[in-house]
């Protein structure tokens, strides 16, 4: 996939969160308009115990100058440029997997909207866009 194929796919997903998040059109359409499916619900999320999450800790860089960043909390974002794709919280699955949050709950089924590691750790793929990201050499603080 080239650059410029990634940098598309990351633009529809970035759109496609927008248009969810902003929605599609006006009130009047909104309620006159029956629901073809029923609303997803979202179980709450879970408690991340640090430890779960050691392993994505840090900075994961993406080809497309895309990066993901996870604190030992399980919180994270994933940001291009200066505009934020996501933020919310990494939910372990086990066996180096990780689902994430989507608004502030726990999708337990969106296989695609998470991540799995390397077995050496130094890498993961987002299932999104099916990008491998590198893990960043952590920064040494002063004193």
């Amino acid at each position: 996939m080239t650059v410029r194929a990634r940098s598309t796919v990351l633009a529809a997903c970035a759109a496609a969160a927008g248009l969810a998040l902003a929605g599609c059109g006006g009130e009047k359409e909104a309620a006159d308009a029956a629901p073809s499916a029923p609303p997803t619900t979202l179980a709450p999320l879970p408690a991340v115990q640090p430890a779960d999450v050691k392993p994505l800790v840090g900075v994961w860089v993406g080809a497309a100058k895309d990066y993901f960043q996870f604190k030992a909390d399980g919180s994270g974002v994933w940001v291009r440029g200066r505009q934020k794709l996501w933020s919310g919280t990494a939910i372990p699955e086990g066996g180096g997997k990780f689902r994430f949050s989507w608004n502030g709950g726990d999708p337990k089924t969106a296989s695609y909207w998470g991540v799995a590691l390397s077995e050496d750790k130094a890498s993961l793929v987002f299932a999104g866009t099916n990008q491998t990201y590198k893990k960043a050499a952590a920064r040494k603080g002063k004193g």
